[in-house]
């Protein structure tokens, strides 16, 4: 491999997979014999954990909790992760690659867990809906500059 093959941007998927999952149905099987209409509360999040100098791990962390009333239907928690190479990347792309690019990766991975974990309770397959992980990531870059700025001051 020649020198600049090897100074050449690198970003992949090195592996995916599930680090924890749950699945709760504490008002069972109650609720299976009531009429329901729940209201289901998403929450996704993600962390990212430098593993070396060029080795990323990001975790995707998605909460659905369907409620009817103040009575819990089921809960479900994901945590899909993966293991990113990320060599030769400017300083100003790896945050992008790996708070924009990496979660959609894992997305569809944890959309397929939360299906299939929700069947397996015996109720209707819940579909997260797309996200807009750029959206995500602005909004933490934003957080993270104010809490900085407040800390100088």
């Amino acid at each position: 491999m020649s020198e600049e093959q090897q100074n050449e941007p690198q970003f992949a998927i090195q592996r995916i997979y599930t680090k924890d999952i749950s699945f709760e149905s504490p008002n069972a099987p109650k609720v299976f014999v009531e009429n329901w209409t729940p209201q289901v509360n998403v929450g996704i999040k993600t962390e990212i954990n430098a593993l070396d100098e060029t080795n990323y791990e990001v975790v995707l962390t998605v909460n659905v909790e369907a409620k009817h009333e103040d009575n819990s239907v089921y809960l479900v928690e994901v945590q899909q992760a993966g293991i990113f190479l990320a060599k030769n990347i400017p300083q100003e792309q790896l945050g992008p690659l790996l708070g924009i690019g990496a979660p959609n990766a894992l997305f569809a991975y944890a959309r397929e867990v939360v299906s299939d974990l929700t069947t397996r309770g015996t109720f209707a397959p819940f579909v997260l809906q797309p996200v807009n992980f750029e959206a995500m990531y602005a909004q933490q870059v934003a957080a993270q500059k104010q809490k900085s700025s407040e800390e100088t001051h």
